[in-house]
């Protein structure tokens, strides 16, 4: 039996698949796993398996389109009340009196959370009521990158699901054969999306994927070879993002982005040049890897995730910013690619 459809997930969509056929469904699941893992691909999947009757394809399309009474997504965004930084009291209280009617027309009602580790605390303990007694007919889908960023006592609620990145080519593959790019392109793609198809198959459509991460790799390569001035002019911008709850998660991707690079500069040290994944910019790389030494670039990474833990744990972002890069190595004569 099937009625999944995700690249590459096959232990999540095994855990969900047992669940049904040996009739063990938890009221409660929570899907985890970097951005562009393919979480909202597999809730959506899975509410299809739970709402429809099988066989059914005319509703598990209108669930696909979002289009189907019993299947509601909660998500950060805008409202008639203008944009939401995160999931409030409100919003989950909403959800708590639609979960006590019963379904319209499906099977089953599936309230789908996303970014569920940015759920209030008031809202998170609001969700615990409904998570304590569930109605028979509900399952809760909540998804977040990682389990930490959720209410311990939510997470201890919930089925853990974990999503991993696929092997890079694996993600190749599907470019491929399903969407017919050619093999430089897949391969360059795949290695970009740090084997979240997700992110991938956008970006075969939408150039603006991979403008962007290359617009990262620019600033940071600028700031690894500027003076002190550039770097604190970075420190500030990436600052004012975390400061402006909307564009948290942007400087959050620019810090793993700079993470990612440290990573490329260490392979080439090894002499693994073929596992990069910024392949456009190998010339920079290599550049980087001979004006920094093994050591060098271990304590900048080890620096790098000290500081963003400290950003999680709310230190100022500006202070710790400065004074990572006050420390870190200085580098002359790089370029871009």
């Amino acid at each position: 039996m099937s009625g999944f459809s995700i690249h590459g997930q096959a232990a999540a969509v095994r855990l969900l698949e047992r669940a049904i056929s040996d009739d063990r469904l938890h009221h409660a699941y929570l899907f985890t796993g970097p951005e562009h893992v393919g979480k909202t691909t597999l809730a959506m999947s899975f509410a299809q398996v739970l709402v429809c009757a099988p066989n059914d394809e005319a509703c598990r399309r209108r669930v696909a389109a979002n289009n189907f009474p019993d299947v509601r997504i909660l998500e950060v965004g805008g409202d008639e009340d203008g944009p939401r930084a995160a999931i409030g009291i409100d919003a989950v209280r909403d959800l708590i009196s639609a979960a006590h009617l019963r379904p319209y027309e499906g099977l089953r009602q599936v309230f789908i959370i996303q970014d569920a580790g940015r759920m209030t605390v008031e809202a998170a303990n609001a969700l615990l009521k409904l998570l304590e007694e569930p109605p028979p007919d509900v399952v809760l889908l909540l998804l977040a990158e990682d389990g930490e960023s959720v209410l311990p006592t939510v997470f201890s609620r919930c089925q853990l699901v974990q999503l991993r990145p696929m092997p890079i080519a694996e993600v190749a593959a599907v470019l491929r054969d399903e969407f017919d790019v050619d093999a430089e392109h897949a391969d360059s793609l795949a290695r970009l999306s740090r084997g979240c198809a997700g992110w991938a198959i956008q970006a075969v459509s939408d150039q603006s994927f991979v403008t962007e991460a290359h617009q990262r790799i620019e600033r940071i390569v600028a700031v690894m070879e500027e003076g002190i001035e550039g770097r604190f002019a970075f420190a500030d911008e990436v600052a004012r993002r975390f400061g402006r709850e909307s564009d948290r998660a942007d400087g959050r991707a620019e810090l793993h982005a700079w993470r990612r690079w440290l990573r490329d500069v260490m392979l080439v040290q090894q002499r693994r040049s073929e596992d990069i994944a910024h392949t456009a910019w190998r010339a920079t790389l290599e550049q980087h890897a001979c004006a920094m030494s093994a050591a060098d670039v271990v304590g900048w990474a080890r620096a790098l995730d000290r500081t963003m833990d400290a950003i999680e744990r709310n230190a100022n972002v500006r202070l710790a910013l400065e004074a990572m890069l006050l420390e870190a190595p200085r580098l002359e004569g790089g370029s871009a690619a």
